[in-house]
């Protein structure tokens, strides 16, 4: 059960689809009916709608709720309930109650009930009596002394039950305020009682302006409202409000008004319309020219500069113009509108001319563009910031740059001076032009502070040899001085010889120039030359004395005397650097002049090399005892003091190397002078391996000399086993293994102190088996501490495997021993025979794997049992696999076993059991212990065919899916069956099941397919299985025992279709029916396709909802699949279109008699005049008029032509006229000419476009002439409808019908045909049909001729009505001309005098126009519109008539 509220109904909804409906309030019976032929379970309130949602069993969603238009009528009709009637078209404001409602009104009101008449009215449903006649009903009641008057209680009623609409609000209002009760409104108002309307708001404007204006707003009287806002000056509303209800008022109107009273709150208007959405909706120049016309300056350009922000284009006039009005009467405003940047688009010629009139000179040149007009201007610098003169040559181009400079030079070269130094600091002038300037000028001042701005900053030399040369010039010696110290970009040799030829009184620019650059040489001859030693001593003393070795080199070369040169050594001492002053002195062979100066180093404690370098070299010169200095004294460099004395002295020379280590200068040495002892005894007392490399290098020419020095001399004297161990390792390096064994025999086996040495043995040894195999048995033999192992594996590497064998023999490697008489040796018989001498399990092992890789098996067995070795069972058990020896194979298993418990040796022993048929041993063993992988086993002998043997396996670990297939394989189908089932798998099932029926065992197969076909995969494969091997009916069987299992699927039953259409088709039929629901339908439709089964086919089409392929299928193949009843039940449901005419095209051939059946049901679905056209071309129209005339209604013109056709043969008159008049949508012969036009151009053209217009006009003539009467009054309304107006009234005259011919008359609405009808009816004598025709042709005759006729065939009286008519007419647009007329000329005086009001207010803008400003635009025209057009004059005809008929005629 479900309650409206909305309505006040209560839904009564049954499981059974029924719905009772009952008003809420009296419980009364409204509506019943069943909505769902399926049971319904849930239903919902559908509150929004007044109904309810409902879903039955189906699925189906039902949504139910009243019929708002017929429920009142209903109930007040059909069930005869007037009051409940009422109530329910109050409570749910529903149509329908109207007539009763005013009815029980004017019962209350007549009674004087007005409280219930009123209580009725503002209930009434839809408010059907809240109306202006109702007001005025309860307004006519006369009021009673002492009571409330009847319209009171009218308008309290409503107000109690809801909102007045805009009439009762008004009539409420009037009388409010001639009480004058304001506050009631106010309170009706503010409770939303009132119908807000602009009639209302003027009437409370008369009491309040405030409460007018909240009623204007509320009615969106939008005239109304702005004209309250400028009325009480709140002009920013007025945009507001205007933009929110989209209203645009007149902004000119409203500007000028605002500008008489407030102009800063015009320019906060004028602003505000600027940012309205759309633009603005005055243009801004008209806005400007309104302030400037009252002289309004800055309230102008506080507009502009708000407005012009956006800084566009298109603005440019309006930049121009703010600037300009600025300039002429605020110049500073202009200037800090110009320093903001705001603009960028204004005339700059025009603004730089009247900058340049109000001095703003920078301004200006700012905006000049040509050269002559910047030099006029830029020479004003008395009158220019020089900061912004300086920024302005920035923006210069350099030519232009540099003329400005020279104008400022010559016009005053002192005082501009430090402006031109500030403005060249821009890079762009470039500063080679700059010099260039400065110079024509010869202004070394200028240059000078020009030059030292960019000093810092450049590395230009010239630009820094300038600058040192205008600081000289100019005397700043100081900052010559500290340019030539600090910078590193000036040309030195340039500045050198500047400074020399300067001769300036300081020599210290001439000293940092030299000293940096290198040029002490020059400086010391130039201060030497100029007696200026005081400077040198300096130098040396002060500044750089490190370069005191190249002032006396240079003092030396001046031959300067040498006690000033000692002296000034002395003077520095440990500051000098000795080695360039050795250098230099000996250079110049004046070395002995430091003699005292190195003396007196080594008196201080100097252990400087350079010192003793000198001081020693000094030695050797004058040989006073050489060799004592070399070898004492630890501080000089060997390798120079060496090579100082190598042409002087070798020997010396070799003890200054030996003592340094100067290893490749001693060799050098030695080689050159043949001193190979010396060399020797060197080279093996430095015991250095990369000397020795290379001096045993093949490259080296003295390498035999050193070589034999070494064995005959150096090493005999050798007690040093460090010292020999070296040199044998570099012989063994540099590969000389034959004076290696030299080496080491004379050593070894010369009874040395080293012949018992246990690394030279070895090496001995090794050094034979690479150089002199042959010598190494001997060794063998001869020495017995070596390293044996060690020597045999080398002696193996070098194939020498006999003296490898005797190495490893005599040191009781067996293992090693035998290895070599098999790997290398390859002799399995001698390794045999060591093994048996020396009867060791390793060796018997290595025995073994020997055999077993030369594919000995049964010895290699045997050999791995003496070694009693279990430790490579994996590769015995391959190799007796390969070689098929088991029964070996089974003795090693057992003596493995009995070391290791491993899956892979009881597994492999359990194979080899069944590979020897020994199964007795098989089930012993596996009854026993043991760690076999079984199942890996028993699939192995499964494989390989050893059944038996698989199925005591399978049977002992429990695998009855193997032990099913094993059992097929021994061809034991019972026991496969039963261990089958205990699998229970599909796979298992599936095998014995293929297995049996190949054996024929069908009885077995169907218990195992049972349990196979329940599976979905393997349901196709079973089948397929049955009927390659032609076993249909043990199939069919089959699956007919699998409909019956609980597990039983949908493929089971779709398959058994399947078969019973390929081989069973008498029971096809039965089965789909029966299981329709659980087939899958496609697949049995294409089994069904295949076997041509066209009767099922069409069914299970049916079923699947494929309506249009069951449609197909039953006309393709009628004899078996036609059925009349099922046919016209599917092809209402079918998609495609064309099987609709499909349909009737099958009829018309084979089932005529109910094609009539057919074509209703298809009635709405069906193009009828593609239909109409099939079955004239068939020649069966007749065939189907019961259908034609069942779907004339839709008035299709085929439809209509046929039957036409078929009434004219059947001389049907009535149902023709009836056709005709009602279906007006047939090809008559007005339609030929009308809508195809182009038929009649080829009339006697063609043949086949004239036979279609014969047909067509002799269709008609047949009815014209035929020989009912009826039949030709139906032509003539033929004719009539066809625009055929002449044959129509000819065909009505002859046949005497003549109000036909006056109908005809007035709706062909030609002129001429009625004035020939009445002259007609006149020739006839017909005065009563000529008075008519004049009532009926009323439009379209002619005053003038009527009353001609009228009175020359004395028929005054007959056209008299007529005639007054006509004159009422005429004279009543005669009077309405006149007034509009008057009222056009009004208009037009009132535009007129507007327009001069504006023009002479616009004239007043002259006056207040700056003298300096062009005239605003449209001072000759105005701003109003251009009058308006006169009013169009309407036309003097009649008005439009009712048909057949005069207006009525009113009074005078």
């Amino acid at each position: 059960m479900q309650i409206s509220n909305k309505y006040g109904l209560i839904y009564v909804i049954t499981k059974l689809g029924l719905l009772f409906v009952y008003d809420l309030e009296t419980a009364s019976a409204v509506y019943r009916n069943r909505i769902s032929p399926d049971p319904i379970f849930l239903t919902a309130e559908a509150s929004s709608l007044g109904g309810f949602y409902a879903i039955n069993r189906r699925g189906q969603v039902l949504l139910a709720t009243v019929n708002e238009a017929t429920i009142v009528p209903f109930v007040s009709g059909q069930l005869n309930n007037l009051e409940l009637a009422i109530n329910l078209a109050k409570r749910g404001n529903l149509p329908g109650a109207e007539d009763l409602v005013v009815q029980r009104f004017q019962e209350l009101f007549s009674q004087t009930k007005y409280k219930e008449a009123a209580e009725l009215a503002a209930e009434a449903p839809q408010g059907i009596l809240r109306t202006p006649s109702t007001v005025a009903k309860f307004q006519s009641v006369p009021v009673q002394a002492g009571q409330t008057p009847p319209l009171l209680q009218y308008f309290g009623t409503l107000l109690t039950r809801g909102k007045l609409n805009s009439f009762e609000s008004l009539e409420l209002s009037r009388l409010v305020v001639n009480q004058n009760k304001k506050n009631l409104l106010e309170n009706w108002l503010a409770e939303d009682k009132l119908e807000c309307s602009e009639e209302l708001g003027d009437l409370v404007k008369t009491v309040d302006n405030d409460l007018a204006l909240k009623i204007y707003i509320k009615a969106r009287a939008t005239p109304k409202v702005v004209a309250a806002f400028a009325e009480r000056k709140e002009f920013d509303k007025i945009l507001i409000y205007s933009q929110q209800v989209g209203y645009t008022p007149d902004y000119m109107f409203l500007l000028q008004t605002i500008l008489r009273a407030d102009p800063q709150g015009a320019v906060n208007f004028a602003l505000m319309m600027s940012q309205m959405e759309g633009g603005c909706p005055v243009d801004y120049n008209t806005i400007t020219d309104l302030f400037l016309q009252r002289n309004l300056i800055r309230e102008a350009t506080a507009f502009l500069l708000d407005v012009l922000k956006p800084n566009l284009p298109e603005q440019a006039h309006l930049q121009t113009k703010v600037l300009e009005i600025n300039l002429v009467t605020f110049p500073n405003v202009a200037d800090a509108i110009l320093a903001n940047g705001m603009f960028s688009h204004y005339d700059r010629p025009r603004i730089a001319q009247l900058c340049e009139k109000a001095g703003l000179f920078i301004r200006a040149l700012q905006h000049y563009s040509e050269l002559p007009d910047i030099k006029r201007v830029i020479v004003n610098t008395h009158a220019i910031e020089p900061q912004a003169l300086v920024e302005f040559f920035g923006t210069l181009s350099r030519e232009w740059a540099l003329e400005c400079m020279k104008d400022l030079l010559l016009v005053n070269l002192r005082g501009n001076l430090q402006i031109i130094v500030q403005a060249q600091y821009s890079e762009q002038l470039g500063v080679d032009a700059c010099m260039k300037l400065f110079g024509q000028f010869k202004s070394y001042e200028g240059l000078y502070f020009f030059l030292g701005s960019y000093l810092s900053s450049s590395e230009d030399p010239d630009l820094h040899f300038k600058y040192i040369e205008a600081a000289a010039k100019t005397g700043q010696l100081k900052e010559v001085e500290r340019v030539t110290r600090e910078s590193n970009f000036y040309d030195p040799e340039k500045t050198k010889n500047f400074l020399m030829e300067a001769k300036l009184p300081d020599a210290r620019p001439l000293i940092n120039v030299c000293d940096r650059f290198g040029f002490v040489p020059d400086l010391t001859h130039f201060l030497y030359i100029n007696n200026m030693l005081r400077y040198i001593e300096g130098y040396v003393q002060k500044v750089n004395p490190g370069n005191a070795p190249l002032v006396v080199g240079q003092l030396l070369d001046d031959e300067c005397p040498e006690d000033f040169i000692k002296g000034l050594i002395l003077s520095v001492r440990s500051l000098l650097p000795v080695e360039p002053l050795v250098e230099e002195c000996e250079k110049r062979n004046r070395l002995r002049l430091l003699t005292q100066f190195l003396e007196h180093l080594v008196s201080e404690g100097s252990q400087d090399v350079h010192v003793h370098n000198a001081l020693g070299k000094i030695i050797i010169d004058s040989n006073n005892d050489p060799e004592h200095f070399l070898t004492t004294n630890p501080y000089y460099d060997s390798r120079v003091v060496g090579k100082y004395c190598e042409k002087r002295d070798p020997t010396l020379a070799v003890v200054a190397y030996r003592r340094g280590l100067c290893d490749d200068e001693l060799v050098n040495v030695t080689n050159k002078n043949s001193l190979f002892k010396l060399q020797a005894r060197y080279v093996v007392e430095r015991m250095d391996g990369d000397l020795w490399d290379k001096v045993l290098n093949p490259e080296n020419e003295y390498r035999r000399q050193l070589i034999d020095q070494v064995v005959s001399t150096a090493l005999p004297e050798s007690k040093s086993p460090e010292q020999v161990s070296a040199a044998v390792k570099a012989f063994m390096t540099a590969d000389l293994p034959h004076e290696l064994i030299e080496l080491l025999e004379k050593i070894v086996l010369q009874n040395s102190a080293f012949s018992g040495n246990f690394n030279l043995q070895n090496l001995l040894i090794l050094t034979a088996i690479k150089a002199d195999s042959s010598r190494v048995m001997d060794y063998i033999n001869r020495l017995d501490n070596f390293d044996g192992p060690a020597i045999g594996d080398v002696a193996v590497e070098a194939k020498l495997y006999e003296e490898a064998f005797f190495i490893f023999k005599k040191f009781n490697l067996n293992v090693q021993a035998v290895n070599v008489l098999l790997d290398n040796l390859r002799s399995i018989d001698r390794a045999v025979e060591f093994a048996f001498r020396v009867e060791e399990d390793a060796v018997w092992t290595q025995v073994a794997k020997a055999q077993l890789r030369e594919g000995l098996v049964s010895d290699a067995i045997e050999s791995f049992i003496r070694a009693d070795d279990a430790t490579h069972f994996l590769e015995v058990i391959k190799a007796a696999e390969d070689g098929n020896v088991y029964h070996d194979l089974v003795r090693y298993l057992l003596m493995v076993r009995q070391k290791n418990r491993e899956p892979k040796v009881d597994s492999e022993l359990i194979y080899a059991y069944a590979k020897t048929d020994c199964l007795a041993e098989i089930e012993e063993f596996i009854l026993m212990p043991n760690v076999a992988n079984l199942p890996n086993v028993g699939d192995r002998l499964y494989d390989e065919a050893l059944y038996e043997a698989a199925k005591i396996i399978f049977a002992f670990i429990s695998n009855w899916a193997k032990l099913a297939v094993t059992l097929v394989k021994l061809q034991q189908f019972q026991g496969a069956v039963d261990a089958a089932r205990k699998a229970n798998s599909s796979k298992t099932w599936k095998e014995v099941c293929f297995a049996c029926v190949d054996a024929e065992e069908f009885r077995l197969a169907q218990i195992c397919g049972l349990n196979v076909i329940i599976q979905v995969d393997d349901l196709e494969e079973v089948s397929e299985f049955y009927q390659n091997r032609g076993c249909f009916n043990e199939l069919i069987s089959l699956m007919e025992s699998g409909l019956g299992l609980d597990r039983a699927h949908m493929g089971i039953f779709t398959e058994l279709g399947v078969l019973y259409a390929r081989y069973r088709p008498e029971k096809l039929m039965e089965h789909i029916k029966l299981f329709a629901t659980r087939l899958n339908i496609p697949k049995l439709i294409r089994a069904c396709d295949e076997q041509q089964h066209w009767m099922e086919l069409t069914y299970l089409h049916i079923q699947y909802d494929e309506f249009d392929n069951a449609a197909a299928t039953v006309m393709n193949h009628s004899p078996e699949a036609w059925d009349h009843m099922q046919f016209k039940d599917i092809i209402v449901k079918v998609a495609s279109v064309e099987l609709y005419y499909k349909a009737v095209h099958f009829y018309l051939q084979e089932h005529p008699d109910l094609i009539n059946d057919l074509l209703n049901v298809l009635a709405l679905r069906v193009d009828h005049t593609r239909v109409v056209d099939i079955l004239r071309k068939a020649g069966h129209i007749r065939l189907v008029k019961p259908y034609l005339v069942a779907v004339q209604s839709n008035n299709v013109s085929a439809v209509n032509e046929a039957l036409n056709e078929i009434y004219v043969e059947e001389e049907d008159y009535d149902r023709l006229r009836e056709s005709t008049d009602l279906h007006d949508n047939f090809d008559q012969i007005g339609l030929a000419q009308k809508v195809h036009p182009f038929l009649l151009s080829f009339r006697g053209k063609n043949d086949k476009f004239e036979l279609l217009l014969t047909g067509l006009d002799k269709t008609y003539e047949q009815i014209e002439k035929h020989e009912l009467l009826e039949m030709r009054r139906v032509a003539a309304y033929i004719y009539k409808k066809a625009g055929r107006w002449k044959q129509s009234i000819a065909l009505s005259k002859k046949d005497n019908h003549y109000k036909d011919c006056m109908e005809t008359c007035s709706q062909s609405g030609d002129r001429e045909l009625s004035e020939e009808l009445l002259i007609y009816f006149i020739e006839q004598g017909k005065k009563e049909c000529f008075a008519s025709c004049l009532f009926v042709c009323y439009d379209i005759i002619r005053p003038d001729v009527a009353l001609e006729l009228a009175w020359m065939n004395n028929m005054l009286d007959f056209s008299f009505p007529y005639l007054l008519q006509f004159i009422r007419e005429y004279t009543g647009k005669v009077d309405e001309l006149i007034k509009d007329r008057i009222e056009a000329q009004k208009e037009e005086k009132a535009k007129e005098k507007e327009e001069k009001d504006v023009i002479a207010q616009q004239n007043m803008y002259a006056q207040l126009l700056p003298l300096a400003l062009p005239a605003p635009p449209g001072m000759g025209g105005g701003y109003g519109a251009p009058p308006p057009p006169p009013p169009h004059m309407g036309g003097m005809g009649m008005p439009p008539m009712p048909p057949f008929g005069m207006p009525s005629m009113g009074s005078y």
